[in-house]
């Protein structure tokens, strides 16, 4: 068959995020719930309702007083508005209304009287875990939970596990902390999750035993191995995996002095990360962070003027500090991209910004057939930069010297990828591999870094953004600082 073009869809202007006057009905405010409704129709009816002269909130606040849905219970609309009243820290009791009224309201040109049949229906909420939705991509997970001590035990057994090379016991210890981050409240019973699949027996047993006691003894007891404590300390050595530090511990290295003192072989990423070891393992902030990003997008703009730069990563999702920094590159028009990377990388290095650096050219092609583009593949192949930037401080840590080693990735995208890209890079990556389980097992499609391609009906889907993606995917569209899974 022969390839679909790439065309461009041209999208909806988003409703804009505060309201446009009281209009001829002040005591009305309405929001319209863009979930299963669409971004093109909800712009489209709110476009209407305000040339009628309502108003119309582009974002949920204290002053809605009529939230209108289409297609949704009164449930997930209840729900919904939970979420919102948490986002925003307002109360408010709005009705909760079907489109019918909305229809009827425009029909007469002002807000009929709610009736009865107008009403969403609003049942007794199911325990905790109940409301919980089975995949992470289709949940709102914000930064900060009520759950963390329950979190941080299961994602120790987590860590564990894929130590031991069990990644199927790593990820099931992994979703079920990925459930407990987006529980609404705090858990302080076990009862509260009901019969939920994405938490298994052992983690309930977990789970139970830091609500009664505070903590696990089975976790505390793998903290305290040996075995666990030296593939941490090995993992964070920048180029090290599993394989690698299971295979130090076999050899019985522990420590850092004895992979030097043993004349280890080492890679000449890994003698970077050793070599830079306290400064990599040191958080990075906000503010370096977006230092550096100021820093590459004066460097990208020497060489072609009109390409952006963009933070990616747990930034872009609001964590304050990260282990490292995530760059995305593109320019507006495509090709123009091409050996951008490299005259980059070639300039930091002349002014003495970089202590390390490994490039990789762009490996990914697109294909015809069934068998979707990098369908298997966890990683892309981006053009990219790994590498290890000198960054000027006056206090903290390396402030007696100067400077900082952080690590930096560079990832150059095709703009007609791009939003691929920003999408997988900024994670978590959970949530990226659990939107992926999602495209393929309830939609039939693969989705990776460069591209989605539906496998019933063989053809690449386009996007110019985000929530192009998620439209494409039939699920409302998660903003990056709620994709902490």
């Amino acid at each position: 068959m022969a390839l679909v073009p790439l065309k461009r869809r041209r999208r909806a202007p988003s409703p804009p995020a505060g309201p446009l006057g009281a209009g001829r009905f002040p005591a009305v405010v309405l929001c319209l719930v863009e979930k299963r409704m669409g971004a093109s129709r909800r712009a489209f009816l709110t476009q209407l309702a305000r040339a009628k002269g309502f108003r119309v909130d582009g974002a949920y606040s204290a002053a809605v007083t009529h939230v209108v849905s289409e297609q949704n219970s009164g449930d997930e609309v209840a729900r919904w508005l939970e979420q919102q009243r948490e986002e925003c820290g307002s109360g408010g009791d709005p009705a909760l209304l079907d489109i019918s009224w909305f229809t009827e309201s425009m029909g007469a040109g002002r807000p009929v009287e709610i009736e009865s049949r107008h009403r969403l229906r609003v049942t007794t909420l199911a325990p905790l875990g109940q409301q919980m939705a089975p995949y992470a991509c289709q949940r709102r997970t914000p930064l900060l939970h009520s759950n963390q001590p329950l979190t941080e035990a299961l994602e120790t057994l987590a860590e564990e596990a894929s130590f031991s090379g069990s990644e199927g016991r790593s990820l099931a210890f992994t979703r079920a902390a990925s459930v407990l981050k987006a529980l609404p409240g705090r858990l302080s019973a076990l009862e509260e999750l009901g019969p939920l699949p994405g938490i298994g027996e052992h983690s309930r047993r977990v789970i139970q035993d830091v609500l009664e006691d505070g903590i696990s003894v089975e976790v505390e007891r793998v903290k305290l191995s040996e075995r666990y404590r030296t593939m941490k300390l090995f993992t964070k050595i920048f180029g090290v995996g599993v394989r690698t530090a299971s295979r130090w511990y076999q050899e019985e290295l522990r420590t850092l002095v004895d992979l030097q003192e043993r004349n280890t072989k080492l890679t000449r990423q890994q003698q970077a990360g050793l070599r830079h070891y306290e400064d990599l393992n040191t958080p990075v902030e906000r503010g370096e962070a977006e230092f550096i990003g100021q820093m590459v997008q004066e460097a990208v703009q020497r060489f072609l003027p009109g390409a952006s730069v963009t933070l990616a990563g747990g930034f872009r999702r609001g964590k304050p500090h990260g282990h490292d920094i995530d760059l995305l590159l593109t320019h507006p028009e495509a090709g123009r991209e091409v050996g951008l990377l490299s005259r980059v990388v070639s300039w930091l290095d002349s002014q003495g910004l970089i202590l390390y650096q490994h490039s990789q050219e762009n490996s990914f092609t697109l294909h015809e057939g069934p068998e979707a583009p990098g369908g298997r593949d966890l990683l892309d192949r981006f053009e990219r930069c790994f590498s290890i930037f000198r960054l000027e401080v006056r206090e903290g840590p390396g402030a007696a010297r100067g400077w900082k080693a952080v690590r930096v990735d560079l990832v150059v995208a095709p703009v007609s990828q791009f939003p691929f890209a920003l999408l997988g890079w900024t994670g978590s990556r959970h949530f990226e591999r659990e939107l992926r389980r999602f495209a393929s097992h309830e939609r039939k499609m693969v989705l990776n870094s460069h591209t989605l391609y539906d496998t019933r009906r063989n053809l690449f889907l386009p996007a110019a953004s985000e929530e192009e993606i998620f439209q494409h995917l039939g699920l409302e569209c998660v903003p990056p600082a709620q994709r902490n899974a």
